[in-house]
């Protein structure tokens, strides 16, 4: 079977975030860091080279498959910051169609700028994933 290859790592986040680019994006990282801390009360840690995660699970699929991952992480990535917050909680889709400019996958909610959307809005999505997490994987 496959060996799981995102895992915690002892690299720095806060070099991490501090070397985004473009500037911007490392500005904006530091707002969703410091966001992502006061929603989870963790303390970030990198998973793989380019996810800062925040708390951990453990899950175990249908096939046997199984690993450990972070509750909820982000990535700032060259064109967009992508939020791995999404695991369609109830009404997480009426706050998503008033957050603004983002797009979706599966659970990652891409944001080009942080300006671009309300972070109130955004913490809240953060919220209720957390939730939804905690209860889906207590442990």
């Amino acid at each position: 079977m496959a060996e799981t290859k995102t895992r915690a790592t002892a690299a720095s986040v806060d070099d991490f975030i501090a070397a985004a680019e473009p500037p911007q994006r490392s500005e904006d990282a530091k707002i969703v860091d410091a966001m992502l801390r006061r929603v989870t009360g963790e303390t970030p840690k990198m998973w793989g080279p380019t996810i800062v995660g925040y708390g951990q699970y453990h899950y175990r699929y249908d096939s046997g498959h199984e690993g450990d991952m972070c509750r909820l992480g982000f990535s700032p990535r060259k064109t967009q910051l992508v939020l791995y917050v999404l695991t369609g909680a109830e009404g997480e889709d009426a706050l998503l169609a008033k957050l603004g400019k983002h797009s979706t996958g599966k659970s990652c909610l891409y944001i080009k700028k942080l300006a671009d959307v309300d972070m109130g809005l955004l913490e809240e999505i953060a919220r209720r994933s957390l939730a939804c997490m905690k209860e889906k994987y207590p442990i």
